[in-house]
This record gives structure tokens, C-alpha cells and sequence, in this order.
């Protein structure tokens, strides 16, 4: 097995095509598509799937690109600390559920450093893919909360992609709404009185679960329900449509803006899973780089100044 080969399984996989990977590569594809048998002649596995349509990964292959994936990262790592570095830019990713406070942290670190010499990257996606994400080493640092609901399932996801989750703060759970919305102004609001009002969620995707849900309570029977896939949109469709969302209360002013206001929720009966516990994810056993050491101060920094 070649560094070689490896690169070739990654870059058919993102392509999804043995042309557009061999175009991407500057390869020939029959020295494309040689490269890739002999490596699965070697593992005894089939990585792809070949049809008309493209190729895709078998199940065999999929877990084994997860492995390729990390094993090149490092080797690129190495490039960059070792072969001319003063022309490589050092990269910092972060993959994270919709935090205002995560992108406000990564704007202050990133004003720190010279972006000439770093590419930085922050995501702000689904639940599974804050795993994914860190599990293949896209991203250094993931952000994502647990809860006595989710925490077992989240937890054993954990485990399988062989990461750790580092606590930052417990907080309860708010009802997050625009300043205009008829219960704005109240002390708290009980769930009962947001029947008449849509429930708004994060798309969570076709593996779409209670689990990834990024909304505390996710379990409440909500009557009415409309999912977004962003930030901006969501916020939206509070002022549009008095919609709302269950949240951890941190919110970020400078970056959502002041139209909005988070009122504390009011559970009914004692609700166990009403504590969200954030925290952020690595892989096991990693030490954080002095970007990531940063990240993390920035937060910790915005969290104790929120309380």
C-alpha cells in the first residue's frame, strides 16, 4: 500500500467518478482505475462500487476511507511542518451544530494570526457531520452539546469514531424568539403556551434522528414544526412567522443581531433532559495544536463573560 494509492481511493470517493478523479489527479484514468484494483487485490476488500452512474463506496470501502482519510491528513501534516514551510499555510478547521458563540470565538481568533500564512475553515453543519468531521480529521475541534436524552446514543457514536468530548458548561434550556413575538416579554414561558406558535428545527439530514436534533427537548410533541438548514434563515423565519426554538440561551448579539431574545423555558414537570451540557469534541488521545489551544480559550473566554 502507497501513499499514492491512498490519495487515489480519496480522491475517487470526493469525486464520485474515475474521470473527474483522474482529471483532478492529472493521471490517466486506466492508471487510475490499475492503482485502485491493486490496492483492493492487496486488502482483499472491494473499496468501490463501478456503474454506469459513477462509483461509490462499499461498506468495506467507506470504513476503510475513514481510515485513509486520517492516515493522509497526517502525512500532509508532516509535509506542512517539514517541507517548505514557509510556503505552506498551516490549516485550522472547526465543525460545529449553530452556535453563534463558536463562529464568535473563531472571528476573535482568527483576527490573531495572519491569514496569509493560514487557511481557516469553520462549518457550521449537522450533528453527524460535527463527528464526521472530526472522526476523519477535517476539522480539529468539533462543538455539539449533550443531554440525559441524547447522551447515550451520542455517546456510543463517540466511541465507534474514537473520540473524546470535553465539557465546557451546563445551561439550561431557553426559548429563543424574536423581540417582536407576543410572549417576548415574558418571565418564562411554559411549553404549553408555544402550541400556537411553530417549533423551528435544523435539518439533521436523511439519517435524521431525535439524537441529532440540536434543539433541546426534541422529544415534545410539537403541533406545528418548520426546519431550516441555517442560521440566517431561521432567524427569518422567527420574525416572519413568530416561530421559535428551544436553545441554550448563549446568543451573540453582534452576530445575530438584537431583534432577538432568549426567555428562560419553564419545564412542567421536571425534565431531565432540559440541561444541555456543551462541549467540544477530538480525537482520543490528541494533543490540540496551539490554534486549537487558542480556539478553546476564546470560547471559554465568551462563555464566562455570557454568564
Amino acid at each position: 500500500m502507497t501513499l499514492q494509492q491512498l490519495r487515489y481511493a480519496i480522491a475517487i470517493a470526493e469525486s464520485g467518478s474515475l474521470n473527474k478523479a483522474a482529471q483532478v489527479l492529472y493521471v490517466a484514468q486506466p492508471s487510475l482505475s490499475s492503482a485502485v484494483q491493486e490496492l483492493e487485490k492487496e486488502l482483499g476488500i472491494t473499496i468501490f462500487h463501478r456503474s454506469g452512474r459513477g462509483v461509490t463506496p462499499t461498506a468495506d470501502g467507506a470504513e476503510f476511507l475513514q481510515y485513509a482519510k486520517q492516515l493522509y491528513s497526517q502525512y500532509e501534516l508532516l509535509l506542512q511542518k517539514y517541507q517548505n514551510p514557509k510556503n505552506i499555510k498551516k490549516k485550522f478547521g472547526v465543525s460545529t451544530q449553530h452556535y453563534s458563540f463558536a463562529v464568535k470565538a473563531f472571528v476573535e481568533l482568527v483576527k490573531s494570526y495572519d491569514t496569509s500564512r493560514y487557511e481557516f475553515a469553520i462549518r457550521e453543519t449537522k450533528t453527524q457531520e460535527v463527528i464526521s468531521d472530526v472522526a476523519t480529521m477535517k476539522s480539529e475541534i468539533g462543538i455539539l452539546y449533550l443531554s440525559d436524552f441524547n447522551r447515550a446514543a451520542i455517546g456510543k457514536l463517540l466511541r465507534t469514531a474514537g473520540l473524546e468530548f470535553h465539557r465546557l458548561m451546563d445551561c439550561k434550556a431557553y426559548v429563543y424568539l424574536w423581540k417582536g413575538h407576543p410572549l417576548a416579554k415574558q418571565d418564562s414561558i411554559r411549553f404549553e403556551q408555544l402550541r400556537d406558535y411553530p417549533c423551528l428545527s435544523f435539518e439533521q439530514g436523511d439519517t435524521s434522528s431525535f439524537y441529532f436534533a440540536e434543539e433541546i427537548l426534541s422529544t415534545g410533541e410539537y403541533l406545528r414544526t418548520i426546519k431550516a438548514n441555517d442560521r440566517a434563515t431561521m432567524l427569518n423565519l422567527m420574525v416572519g412567522l413568530n416561530g421559535y426554538t428551544l436553545c441554550s440561551g448563549i446568543i451573540c448579539q453582534e452576530l445575530n443581531g438584537n431583534r432577538f431574545t432568549a426567555v428562560p423555558f419553564e419545564a412542567d414537570s421536571v425534565e431531565e433532559s432540559s440541561v444541555m451540557e456543551i462541549g467540544y469534541l477530538t480525537k482520543q488521545n490528541s494533543i490540540l495544536t496551539d490554534i486549537g489551544s487558542r480556539y478553546i480559550q476564546e470560547i471559554k473566554r465568551y462563555l464566562q463573560l455570557a454568564e
